[in-house]
């Protein structure tokens, strides 16, 4: 039996307390090369993926929504376009590196009027109860250490009504497909890793994390019993990526 004191950091055990150390080391690491590498690894999918969660989150003018692990601000650009000059996107992330280049990236594309940039623990989130009509999170759920505390703490920021996004790699459901994404998983994207970004290790942690992260039905349970309500997912190409929905009643 897992020590209740450890947890996963990739294949390896690691410390509760040792895991944020860990996972922020990954992502200063990778942060100068995120977003090519994620063009590079999914062949651009990723894109459409975040697209879709845009399409079901169904914003309108004027609501103030939240992105949480944010990373270089995919969903907080998509969203702050939607909510308008007269909405609100706080862009939120754990590590410092992460959240300078979202900030940047959405600076540079001319979003600047309603975006706001707050350094913030999922798993303890500094917005008063019922903040926010939408949360996003997005490839981020698993490198959260306490994934139901961060569920719960997500839930809580949302106003009554309000609906929780977790747009995540998830487990392949296709026939036929768990294999072929093992192979390029552990195979080809240590490689990318090594030759585009110069870290194979990172890209060797991601996707181990993937395998650790819980499979579709299981984050499901979590949502529902982090007290969310509705809940659902959505399996995209073929159950690499799901989205799961849940609300706030």
């Amino acid at each position: 039996m897992a020590d209740d004191r450890s947890t996963d950091f990739g294949f390896e055990r690691v410390l509760r307390a040792d895991k944020a150390r860990r996972v922020r080391g990954v992502f200063d690491s990778v942060a100068q090369n995120y977003d090519l590498m994620n063009d590079l690894m999914s062949a651009g999918a990723h894109r459409l993926w975040k697209r879709f969660t845009l399409s079901v989150a169904n914003l309108r003018a004027g609501q103030q929504v939240l992105d949480v692990a944010g990373g270089s601000g995919d969903l907080a650009a998509g969203m702050a376009r939607r909510v308008g000059e007269r909405g609100l996107v706080v862009l939120t992330d754990i590590n410092a590196a992460m959240l300078a280049r979202g900030r940047d990236r959405l600076t540079d594309a001319g979003i600047v009027g309603n975006v706001r940039y707050v350094q913030a623990n999922a798993e303890r989130l500094p917005f008063a109860d019922g903040s926010f009509d939408c949360i996003t999170i997005g490839f981020g759920l698993r490198n959260v250490t306490d994934k139901a505390a961060a569920l719960a703490s997500m839930r809580r920021a949302l106003r009554p009504g309000g609906q929780l996004l977790v747009l995540e790699f998830s487990h392949p459901t296709a026939p036929g497909l768990k294999p072929l994404y093992d192979t390029y998983s552990f195979k080809v994207l240590p490689l990318l890793g090594k030759y585009v970004a110069g870290d194979e290790a990172s890209y060797r942690y991601l996707a181990e994390s993937i395998r650790m992260h819980p499979d579709q039905d299981a984050l499901l349970k979590m949502m529902q019993e982090a007290g969310l309500e509705g809940c659902r997912y959505h399996n995209l190409t073929g159950g690499i990526v799901a989205v799961h929905r849940g609300y706030r009643y």
